[in-house]
């Protein structure tokens, strides 16, 4: 089994490259000999509704909500922001969600607005911690402000998505409870530093995603990225820490369901 800790199957390029959209891939993604576990996640209000929508579809897939860093420049009022979003969780059982998310900063272009990106992280850390749930953060040239953000919050955990940051910070955050996901970064010949960070973390603190329908893997590297290749991150791993890959796809999936509270039943 595998299981994909990061997906966006509400985004428009799966209806724009995929014949039949995203439905018609995630039927003949659960329908294969591969047991897909896969945790959706949104990136504004509405998206984090179709997640809702989508999960409830699939018994093997689950949901998150949130607003992304990026999307807080459409954000008009954090007050009620909040508000919308304390009412999705209201039914997080119902809903299928296990986590808050996607949040964090992203520095990445000049432009940014720093203080409200903050402002938002902070808040969706505080209603984390008020409802008891992980989170996902995305922080992409942040690292330090991020960790910031992360200590000043010792009972909330979760993941950083896609990691890009240093051995030290990972190692930081792992001693806090967290874990770290790799995407199909990890596989690309280039990225020698993300794989050096991935090779000298344990396991047990290690996650594996898509980031769908970005950050394909090697040889799609480019291409419409999707839940059945993450099989190629676990065999990456499997590779830098000299295990087979049903042992990596076992064990990442184990540390996906005790992050997110849910029960796997393909798990031994």
């Amino acid at each position: 089994m595998l299981f994909d800790s990061h997906a966006h199957y509400y985004d428009r390029r799966f209806e724009r490259e995929y014949e039949g959209g995203a439905d018609s891939l995630l039927a003949r993604l659960f329908s294969s000999d591969e047991n897909y576990y896969i945790l959706n996640v949104g990136a504004d209000l509405r998206s984090s509704t179709q997640c809702i929508a989508q999960a409830a579809r699939y018994p093997r897939m689950y949901a998150a909500a949130g607003i992304h860093p990026s999307d807080t420049r459409f954000c008009k009022n954090l007050a009620s922001d909040m508000d919308e979003l304390r009412r999705l969780f209201a039914n997080g059982k119902k809903n299928k969600l296990v986590a808050l998310g996607e949040i964090g900063l992203d520095y990445h272009y000049p432009d940014t607005d720093k203080k409200k990106q903050a402002e938002y992280f902070h808040a969706q850390m505080s209603l984390a911690a008020e409802l008891g749930l992980p989170v996902i953060v995305h922080d992409r040239e942040a690292h330090g402000d991020c960790m910031a953000v992360v200590r000043a919050y010792p009972d909330v955990c979760g993941v950083f998505h896609s990691y890009s940051g240093s051995v030290e910070m990972a190692r930081e955050l792992i001693k806090r409870g967290w874990y770290i996901s790799f995407s199909g970064t990890v596989t690309f010949k280039n990225a020698h530093r993300v794989r050096d960070v991935a090779a000298a973390l344990p396991i047990d603190s290690i996650l594996i995603e898509t980031d769908s329908p970005y950050l394909a893997p090697h040889p799609h590297r480019g291409q419409l990225n999707h839940s059945g290749y993450v099989g190629y991150v676990a065999e990456t791993l499997a590779d830098l820490h000299r295990l087979d890959f049903e042992t990596v796809a076992e064990i990442t999936a184990q540390n996906g369901a005790k992050l997110f509270n849910i029960q796997l039943p393909d798990l031994p």
